[in-house]
This record gives structure tokens, C-alpha cells and sequence, in this order.
């Protein structure tokens, strides 16, 4: 059945509207309304950087619907979204229960900001069974004894794990190597990986830079990954077609949807 949102009670939200959110910064690229004039900022001073980045990260939210609905094509219909960020159409639940109108999603944020949004954007009727918990990617074990977690999700049948867009938050010293590792290793065989993540393999080195300073001013800062390390978070995995790719090309419904600019890798694994 659907999320009861008064079950949960609301964290404190503390909104520190003068301090650039990624969350609300990426939702001001994707066109939405859920920002703050420091994040349109911050967003613009991106934007001076990286022109294209608005179509980047439109291009980053159709990987997520295409691979949302390619695992549940697959029969995958649990879906374990961490670090979510505020909701806009076309969300992970939207898009799976379109396939598979029995499938279940959690979505996991550690800002009470995006819980915030997301309870109040997705109260009421139509979103199936849909939770939103606040915890923390760079707490896996956390996230993995939640009850409200194992109460949603049955971890003895595949998942998909979402990580779309948010290891690049996380930077060395907190291990993203180990907190995949954690995270795949609770799920069944059989489950599934939705991985895309920033990159500056392509970006002059000045401008790489750039984006990054303009992160440091913001909530949570910004680390790229090169596709080598990348390819070390998806070791082991059984990748789909086309396997660890710029993020544009991975099962483009378009040859001019692949040729966006996008300075990201996806990927779409299956755990043996």
C-alpha cells in the first residue's frame, strides 16, 4: 500500500536559503522551481563555466528514467534510491510503476531540505508505494538496518540500487569504494546497479577547477572520478549493453540524445 506520511514525523528543516544547495541547484538546471536566489547563483556561475550544463543534467534525468525502465523491464520491481534529491516528474517511482504498477521505492536523502520537498510534493494519492527516509549514503550500514527499510524492501528478492548522481559528493577520504561494496553485498543475486556519476576527464583543468569552487561554497562539495575509477565501483558486476559509457550514450532513444553534451559516465550492473 502507499506511504502513510503522517507515520513519519518531520525533521526540523533548516533551509539556510544564503547557502547554495546542490540538490536545489541541479532542480533550478532541470527547469524547477524548488531553489533559492543563491542557488540561482551559484547554478548561473556554473552555467558561465559550462554553458551546457542545464542539457547535462537533463540528459542525467533521462539515463534515470531509461535505466529505471530497462531493470524493470527485467522483472526488477524494488527499487533502493539513494540520494534522490527533490522530485521532478518523471521520478524513479513514476517511471517504474508505470512498467510494473506493484513496484516498490524507497528514496533515501540526508537533507531534511529534499525530505521536505519530497513529503510534501508526493503526499496523497497516485504514488503507490512510494517512502522517503532520511539517512545517509555515507552511512550504508545505517541505511541497511533501517527497519523502515526492511519493512519496504525484501532483500531476499533482486533490487535495484540507485545511485544516480550523488557519489560525486562523496569524496576519497569517505571510501565510495567501500560504501558500494556494502551496499551491493545486502542485496540478493540477481539485483541490479544504476550508477552515473560526474567526471572531468574531459573538461580543460581550468575549468574543472572552476566547477569545483563554486561547489566548495555550496553545501556539499564536488569530487569527479576519472572512468578508471569508476570502473572500479562497478567491478564485478555483470554490465548491460553499452556497459560503462558517457552518460548520453548509454541506450540513447536518439542519435541526437546521444550527442548531448554530458561530462558523466553510467552504467547499468547486474550482481552475479
Amino acid at each position: 500500500m502507499a506511504q502513510d506520511w503522517t507515520e513519519e514525523p518531520h525533521p526540523a528543516t533548516d533551509l539556510r536559503p544564503e547557502i547554495p544547495h546542490p540538490a536545489r541547484i541541479y532542480n533550478y538546471f532541470l527547469g524547477g522551481k524548488d531553489n533559492f536566489p543563491a542557488d540561482r547563483a551559484a547554478a548561473e556561475k556554473v552555467i558561465a563555466v559550462a554553458p551546457q550544463t542545464p542539457g547535462a543534467a537533463k540528459a542525467n534525468r533521462a539515463f534515470l528514467q531509461r535505466a529505471v525502465r530497462f531493470v524493470a523491464d527485467q522483472g526488477i520491481d524494488q527499487f533502493l534510491d539513494i540520494g534522490t534529491g527533490i522530485p521532478t516528474a518523471g521520478n524513479t517511482h513514476e517511471v517504474a510503476q508505470q512498467v510494473a504498477p506493484q513496484a516498490r521505492v524507497v528514496y533515501i536523502d540526508n537533507d531534511p531540505i529534499v525530505l521536505a520537498h519530497a513529503r510534501a510534493l508526493m503526499a496523497g494519492p497516485g504514488h503507490g508505494a512510494t517512502s522517503v527516509i532520511q539517512a545517509d549514503l555515507r552511512d550504508p550500514a545505517e541505511i541497511l538496518a533501517d527497519p523502515r527499510v526492511r519493512e519496504a524492501l525484501d532483500f531476499d528478492r533482486p533490487i535495484a540500487l540507485m545511485l544516480v548522481a550523488v557519489l560525486h559528493f562523496v569524496d576519497e577520504e569517505q571510501d565510495p569504494y567501500g560504501i558500494v561494496a556494502t551496499l551491493l553485498d545486502a542485496l540478493a543475486p540477481g539485483s541490479y546497479l544504476i550508477l552515473s556519476h560526474a567526471t572531468a576527464d574531459f573538461d580543460p583543468p581550468a575549468r574543472a577547477e572552476a566547477g569545483k569552487e563554486i561547489y566548495r561554497k555550496a553545501t556539499a562539495q564536488v569530487s569527479p572520478r576519472t572512468r578508471e575509477q569508476l570502473e572500479r565501483l562497478v567491478a564485478g558486476l555483470e554490465l548491460a549493453e553499452p556497459g560503462l559509457v558517457v552518460l548520453p550514450k548509454w541506450r540513447p532513444e536518439s542519435a541526437e540524445a546521444a550527442e548531448v553534451w554530458a561530462p558523466g559516465y553510467a552504467a547499468v550492473g547486474r550482481k552475479k
